[in-house]
């Protein structure tokens, strides 16, 4: 064997030994999604939450599994509009009404839509699906994710419920954040956040 042919053989094998690696790690699905945030609650402190710049997107979302989309449009606190024309309601949380017709608009429901469109308008968000694709008036069903300049991820299902603007809203089979879902609540409740001061 030559020193030439050595030198191709070993090339080859560490190029399929690397490309079997990259295989390895890109086939592999996380049972949940990891976070950026270091809280227990991951993006539940919030210190910065102005505009997103397209190059922090791929840095701040690298450890949330999920679909990016941009946001067109804020409906209420907890249903959405996409660029797309998709429409997505935000899974395990229920904001007051502000825009059935047949309801009046509810006790801080202008609050809660204000900051969702604050957060969400016009930005690059990551989508995460539970059990059901769409609800029965065909809305996407989503846990929806936020990136932020500071490379933290804030989890907008959370956030919305942890900071008084939404209550609990449990759907199942779509349970998988049900419970911190609920000791979100029980914070907001406690410290009489947003709409448990003033409803």
């Amino acid at each position: 064997m030559t020193r030439n042919t050595k030198f191709f053989l070993l090339l080859n094998i560490s190029i399929i030994i690397t490309g079997l690696v990259f295989l390895w790690f890109g086939l592999k699905s996380p049972s949940s999604p990891s976070f950026i945030s270091p809280s227990p609650y991951p993006g539940a402190e919030v210190t910065n939450l102005s505009k997103v710049k397209d190059n922090d997107v791929q840095a701040a979302t690298q450890g949330v599994m999920g679909e990016k989309a941009v946001v067109g449009k804020v409906v209420d606190g907890d249903t959405i509009d996409l660029e797309d024309g998709r429409v997505v309601r935000l899974v395990g949380i229920d904001t007051p009404e502000t825009v059935d017709p047949k309801r009046p608009v509810g006790c801080f429901g202008k609050e809660a839509s204000n900051e969702t469109k604050g957060l969400l308008t016009g930005k690059v968000v990551i989508l995460q699906k539970d059990i059901s694709e769409t609800d029965k008036y065909k809305r996407l069903l989503r846990y929806i994710y936020l990136p932020l300049e500071n490379g933290s991820t804030l989890f907008v299902n959370d956030y919305l419920v942890r900071e008084g603007f939404a209550k609990v809203y449990t759907y199942p089979p779509d349970t998988k954040f049900d419970e911190q879902f609920k000791a979100a609540e029980k914070q907001a409740r406690e410290g009489r956040r947003g709409l448990w001061g003033k409803c």
